[in-house]
């Protein structure tokens, strides 16, 4: 099984990068982009077939290591 992590900055925590981003595709033309938010993306090879121990897993490893969740959020898909 294939678990995809994707990792961002909760609401209301300033994100320099994303700011940063905005910035620069509205140099470059693209005034319709109203926000960007940088996060990141963690895909993660599992040897288990059972979905619900996989994601139980996943999300202690976000609790624990791949997430601060003071300040950021993340969502799990398990494939």
């Amino acid at each position: 099984m294939t678990a995809i992590v994707n990792v961002f900055l909760k609401e209301g925590v300033l994100d320099p990068q994303g700011k940063a981003a905005h910035h620069a595709l509205e140099s470059l033309g693209f005034g319709g982009v109203e926000d960007v938010r940088i996060g990141k993306q963690i895909v993660i090879k599992l040897n288990t077939d059972d979905k619900a121990k996989a994601e139980a897993e996943v999300k202690e490893m976000c609790e624990t290591l791949l997430a601060n969740t003071v300040i950021e959020d993340y969502t799990i898909e398990i494939a």
